[in-house]
């Protein structure tokens, strides 16, 4: 790492942790319901969002009914955006006159934008209107990342109270979310954006002729659209001369924030923030990074301060931290080493490619991390030229269920999941009833944590498995053997722990995809945000604990450490197998 690049890092991480404190300490005043300084501006239409809607936020509701509303409303949202894609070539706001959506991909992404995994099987670009852009995917974008948020503060209140069965009332926590939160932050860096360059209009495409005119070779085609080949079997083809190139346009800048700053993922155009209108100059790319890991880092203080005691919150984000910042090392290492058959000419250089010299090495793995570690899934660099070890940093931190930062609201409860087994693992050890947070940690929390942990993880494997028997899956993979096991098992990962991000290579516009996808995207949001929920409402319920001599302290390193190490041990024992047939298999082949 050149010292440009080592000052960037360092500089990145001072930002992030100096933004953490403020930023947690007001999602807290929020969700407790005090005054703060945008109240004078934002109550008025909070009150207002309620009298129209029939809400009262007086009246809390226990887990089942917060449950309810949420599933109720993520329904909404789906069958909204699900008519929306389907017709949108009859809406306005469609210069390009893009046709409608294939029934099979509109229910893929329908389901994608709902579940905050925004997986995209699609040219944005060339399948999606403007109008869709954004009454539908920035839309929820701000939504399905409030959703995430709220979950987190329900369960966080599960903690906070006593000898009650509620936990707030969702509308509400879902309504302060958006206006107090996300609305604010997002205009202001959309404007920030804009000044890098990150395009904002409503024109058509433009037509603009090349400096130097190009060709390509295109296959001929007979009258029923088959490849014509010659007398010896080879395709037949034709130069086509190329004398000008369209340059998309849209309301990108808009949707840039929201899509980083909720942990979202979705871009506008096919490339990502790889595209020079999303992601123009380095100091949008920094920016980009801090957005994604901007709420997931503050949620911990926000926890901190709820739960009474801020090295609570202190304690998950040094676990966080420790695991990225090693995950940005070993990627870093294996990128700058470069590839060792390309060493053996006596080619000494990094891995660059599918990475933008823009945003430069560091710039771009600290970019992979930081979307795989959330449940992101916007890149600006193309995971599938990774080196075998690199492209397994992003794939694991996938695999180790989105909680380094994690989403939106969703990593933390996740790592609260992992928190409560580290916590039974240790009584266990010591004989005693474990406790976290001054309540008992017993049998129903267990089992809620386990469904949270290992739901997205099962749901991997076992759809991994067929997709390797399934003949339209495995023709869907660009290469074969190991890279082409990485392929599958990383966008199979990324739908069921609603990331989004690809490893490229891997045709995923089929019928397979689309609708095992589905289900996998649907069992991976709501399996563990229903069951987390269940373990909040048992938490509410229960009396608080007083600390003993025989407590074990959660706030300090030891259980810092502690968590770590349980965490890695879940991931590998799960995920070890795959990994060892994909990217350390393609390792060794590429060393021998």
């Amino acid at each position: 790492m050149n010292p440009y690049e080592l000052l960037q890092t360092i500089v990145f991480f001072i930002t992030l942790l100096v933004l953490i404190k403020p930023l947690g300490s007001y999602m807290a005043r929020i969700f407790q319901g005090e005054r703060t300084f945008l109240s004078p501006i934002m109550t008025p239409c909070e009150n207002l969002v309620y009298r129209i809607s029939g809400v009262n936020p007086e009246d809390e509701m226990g887990w089942r009914r917060y449950a309810g509303a949420m599933l109720l409303f993520n329904l909404a949202l789906f069958v909204s955006l699900f008519v929306m894609l389907l017709t949108q070539h009859l809406l306005p706001l469609n210069p390009q006159k893009v046709p409608p959506f294939t029934w099979q991909l509109a229910l893929n992404t329908a389901i994608s934008f709902t579940t905050n995994t925004n997986w995209q099987a699609y040219v944005g670009e060339q399948a999606v209107s403007y109008f869709t852009q954004m009454a539908g995917l920035a839309v929820h974008n701000f939504v399905s990342a409030a959703t995430g948020l709220v979950i987190a503060i329900a369960v966080i209140r599960g903690f906070v109270r006593r000898k009650t069965s509620q936990l707030g009332n969702f509308w509400v926590d879902l309504t302060r979310c958006t206006l107090y939160i996300l609305l604010p932050i997002s205009m202001i860096f959309s404007l920030v954006l804009v000044s890098q360059g990150v395009i904002q209009n409503f024109s058509a495409y433009r037509n603009l002729p090349l400096v130097q005119s190009t060709s390509y070779d295109k296959p001929k085609l007979d009258d029923k659209g088959a490849p014509l080949k010659d007398a010896k079997g080879n395709p037949v083809v034709e130069s086509v001369p190329v004398k000008e190139v369209q340059i998309p346009m849209g309301p990108v800048a808009s949707q840039e924030a929201i899509k980083e700053l909720g942990t979202n993922g979705g871009g506008f155009f096919n490339a990502n923030s790889a595209h020079p209108f999303e992601n123009p100059t380095p100091l949008s790319n920094f920016i980009e990074i801090l957005l994604i890991l901007l709420i997931p880092g503050a949620l911990t203080y926000t926890f901190g301060v709820m739960v009474g005691n801020t090295r609570q919150g202190w304690a998950l984000l040094g676990v966080m931290l420790l695991i990225l910042i090693t995950a940005f090392a070993v990627l870093q290492w294996a990128e700058s080493s470069g590839n060792p058959l390309v060493v053996k000419q006596g080619i000494q250089s990094i891995n660059m490619e599918g990475k933008e010299v823009r945003n430069g090495l560091a710039g771009s793995n600290l970019f992979t991390v930081a979307t795989t570690g959330t449940s992101c899934g916007a890149v600006n660099s193309m995971h599938d030229s990774l080196t075998p070890l690199g492209g397994m940093v992003p794939l694991s931190l996938i695999l180790l269920g989105e909680i380094i930062f994690g989403g939106v609201g969703s990593g933390l409860y996740t790592m609260l999941a992992f928190a409560i087994i580290a916590v039974f693992v240790s009584g266990l050890m010591i004989g005693r009833t474990p406790e976290y947070l001054g309540k008992k940690i017993e049998v129903r929390e267990m089992w809620m944590s386990i469904l949270v942990i290992l739901t997205a993880g099962v749901t991997v494997l076992i759809l991994s498995g067929i997709a390797m028997i399934t003949p339209t899956a495995v023709a869907s993979m660009a290469n074969p053997g190991a890279h082409g096991l990485s392929e599958v098992l990383y966008g199979l990962a990324s739908v069921s722990n609603n990331n989004g991000s690809a490893f490229a290579g891997l045709n995923a516009n089929v019928n397979f995809y689309n609708l095992l996808g589905s289900l996998a995207m649907t069992l991976g949001r709501y399996v563990p945000a229903i069951a987390v929920l269940a373990m909040a409402g048992s938490l509410a319920e229960k009396k608080f604990i007083p600390p003993s001599l025989g407590t074990l302290p959660t706030d300090k390193a030891p259980f810092a450490l502690w968590l770590t190490l349980v965490i890695l041990i879940v991931g590998a024992l799960t995920f070890f197998p795959a990994l060892a047939l994909g990217p350390i298999v393609e390792h060794l082949m590429m060393v021998s």
